[in-house]
């Protein structure tokens, strides 16, 4: 397994390779939206730099086979969204999720003393020897 330290160098390697692809994109959009023919060599030299960016970004791609992206964090992406947003959403979901289910435990516990004290009236001699195989000396 890798360090965190590792983990982390990998990532800053990639953001800077997309960083700097990003701006070489935004750099050969300005040249070819105001395109004079004396600028061809500056765009040539622009498309050269997001090629050769490409292929730094695909060779860090082997570092990052162990690392899995949820699909809905594209989803985030593709709706404008900071992906990070989908961290505290799952964090969200899973919090009430657990209040949920919490209240679900609890009323089960209620009605579980609630259906021991019914059927010790009904069936006292039963409910003795189904506490006493359980282990439970408490009264209801």
């Amino acid at each position: 397994m890798l360090k965190m330290a590792d983990r982390m160098d990998r990532f800053e390697a990639l953001e800077q390779q997309l960083e700097m692809f990003i701006e070489n994109t935004r750099q050969l959009g300005i040249v070819v939206s105001d395109f004079q023919p004396q600028g061809q060599s500056n765009m040539n030299q622009k498309i050269q730099k997001m090629v050769a960016g490409m292929q730094e970004i695909d060779k860090l791609k082997s570092q990052m086979s162990d690392i899995n992206v949820p699909l809905e964090v594209f989803d985030y992406i593709d709706q404008g969204k900071n992906p990070n947003l989908y961290t505290k959403d799952c964090l969200e979901k899973a919090l009430a999720k657990n209040e949920q289910v919490k209240g679900k435990i609890d009323n089960l516990k209620k009605f579980k003393t609630l259906l021991l004290v019914e059927l010790d009236k009904v069936f006292p001699k039963e409910i003795n020897t189904y506490r006493a195989l359980r282990g439970d000396d408490r009264p209801l």
